[in-house]
């Protein structure tokens, strides 16, 4: 398999684009392990469950917001790229950043406005609204972190977000470390993961405007943007775009709160230590994710039919044997990692929602290209209804089974999320390839 790889031109191009991403995202990744693990043994359950809950928070209140323009990016400025039309890629990137930097200051205005009441109802009390306040900054310096990640990928220098990611991750782990010999430990923690989104937003920020000047010209930021009668495509698609993000944010990635709100903090920490475990799929996956859209997007522009079923085997194929590897690990070591990661015995009891966590998540990074095939090929309404329709089964469930078997119930109805929508979206996308290479 692995010569059959290296002889595709294609999928050469897309594993020396993710290398660099993985090889910096894995030394991030050990150094956010090791920082995690720290919390874990500075705050325990209940306090690392606090933490997750305030940065989970301003997390989901962005993304009910957000217009993904990364997506936007890679769709239409990749396409104008592919075309040689600098001036449209120009108007549409400009439009993006305009857009997600007012997105940003009001998510960090309504986070401001419900802190108290997001203290109270997630965590029991109101002690903790200074907390949900003070990491809100981070939506402020992450002004324009999706457009900046859309525009390295579709310039193919989305390995520097590796570096920048590195960079970050060294300053945080030093806080937190720091934070064993300082008082507030609590407020440490949630200052060293607020440098890192600081440190993140404004490094995406500068590298992709250097890429910029390099691509399109140093005065590209004064092209007008584009007529209200030539954006409505755009227009529907960011909208969309919003709406599948807020559904997905509300039934997949805003797990602590709701953990947090049927249950405790302190089942909040367990359920972190379990998903942050089974989250080290992400560490694969995610470059390949960023590698492979704009190589989607391109094919689907061209109309290459056969070449692009080809592609969505092979990198399904690698996604699987990775994942085929890592559930070895997690069923015989899965254990023993939890009371290495948090340095507590009693985090075993989190070992069943590890492995109900890990069934979906490994069945969505094997399928990871399905919601970015759906967007090139021009259908992002698919998406939010397939998430819809799920999700809304998802927390309905949620109500009667997570009150009475805990955070388990929690891990298996999430992966029954990924398994139905990821499953039901990439079946739709192969039948689409098939149909439009028939006609």
């Amino acid at each position: 398999m692995l010569s059959k790889f290296k002889n595709d031109p294609l999928m050469s191009r897309v594993l020396r684009s993710s290398a660099h991403l993985f090889t910096s995202n894995t030394i991030s990744l050990g150094l956010n392990v090791l920082m995690t693990a720290l919390v874990f043994r500075l705050l325990g359950a209940a306090g690392s469950g606090l933490i997750a809950l305030v940065m989970g928070y301003a997390s989901t209140i962005n993304s009910l917001l957000s217009f993904r323009m990364s997506e936007l990016v890679v769709r239409y400025g990749g396409e104008h790229l592919e075309k040689g039309e600098k001036e449209k890629a120009s108007a549409l990137i400009k439009a993006a950043a305009l857009t997600e930097a007012a997105v940003s200051a009001l998510a960090f205005l309504v986070v401001l406005i419900s802190s108290a009441w997001a203290s109270r109802i997630f965590t029991g009390e109101t002690n903790s609204t200074l907390l949900f306040i003070v990491f809100a900054i981070g939506l402020l310096a992450n002004f324009n972190t999706e457009t900046s990640t859309g525009i390295l990928q579709v310039t193919g220098k989305i390995r520097y977000q590796g570096t920048i990611n590195l960079i970050q991750s060294v300053l945080s782990l030093g806080i937190v470390a720091a934070a064993f010999f300082l008082p507030n430990q609590t407020w440490v923690v949630l200052l060293a993961y607020l440098t890192g989104k600081i440190i993140l937003g404004l490094g995406l920020f500068f590298t992709a405007q250097n890429q910029l000047v390099q691509k399109l010209g140093a005065g590209w930021h004064r092209v007008p943007l584009m007529p209200f009668s030539e954006s409505r495509a755009l227009i529907r698609f960011a909208v969309s775009s919003n709406i599948s993000a807020t559904i997905i944010k509300v039934f997949r990635e805003s797990e602590p709160l709701w953990v947090g709100y049927f249950l405790s903090t302190e089942a909040v920490g367990y359920y972190k230590a379990a998903y942050s475990l089974v989250s080290f799929l992400s560490v694969p996956a995610d470059p390949l994710i960023a590698a492979t859209y704009p190589e989607i997007n391109r094919l689907i522009v061209q109309k290459a039919w056969a070449s692009l079923r080809s592609f969505l085997r092979k990198v399904t194929a690698l996604a699987f044997a990775v994942n085929a590897v890592a559930a070895l690990g997690f069923i015989f070591l899965g254990q023993f990692a939890l009371i290495l990661f948090t340095g507590h015995r009693e985090f075993i009891a989190a070992y069943p929602t590890l492995l109900a966590l890990f069934v979906g998540l490994a069945f969505n990074y094997t399928l990871f290209w399905n919601r970015p095939l759906l967007l090139s090929l021009g259908l992002p309404d698919f998406p939010i209804w397939v998430t819809l329709v799920v999700g809304l089964i998802k927390v309905a469930l949620a109500f009667w089974l997570v009150p009475q078997y805990g955070i388990l119930a929690a891990g298996a109805l999430l992966s029954f999320y990924y398994i139905a929508s990821v499953g039901v979206m990439a079946l739709r996308g192969v039948r689409e390839i098939k149909m439009k290479d028939e006609r």
